[in-house]
């Protein structure tokens, strides 16, 4: 079955950075586009970052671009998202998902919180 597992997030300082992995499993990593998604409170769940299966096409929202870097391990089947110069608006429970998907399958998230 399909099953990601999101990991690294914490409480972090505005201008920090974070790492979040991804381990997915249940399918063929290496052969789907893949996306980190997150959902403030109170707000619907929004698209951060998507790449490509093979890492050639990325793409960020306008929101996270040029802070925020999407990568992957295909031999790992884990994702990456590297979060720098963080903001107190970038706080939220952060998940990884196929690109696009059906909307299911969601993992736990991880937390980030961006606070002084």
């Amino acid at each position: 079955q399909v099953q990601f597992v999101e990991s690294g997030g914490g409480l972090v300082q505005p201008g920090g950075s974070l790492r979040l992995s991804c381990a997915a499993s249940g399918f063929t990593f290496s052969s789907r586009a893949m996306g980190w998604y997150r959902r403030a409170s109170g707000k619907d769940r929004e698209l951060v970052a998507t790449i490509s299966y093979r890492s050639n096409s990325i793409n960020y929202a306008d929101s996270v671009k040029g802070r925020f870097t999407i990568s992957r391990d295909n031999a790992k089947n884990t994702l990456y998202l590297q979060m720098n110069s963080l903001k107190p608006d970038d706080t939220a429970i952060y998940y990884c998902n196929r690109y696009p998907n059906d909307g299911h399958n969601w993992g736990q998230g991880t937390q980030v919180t961006v606070s002084s």
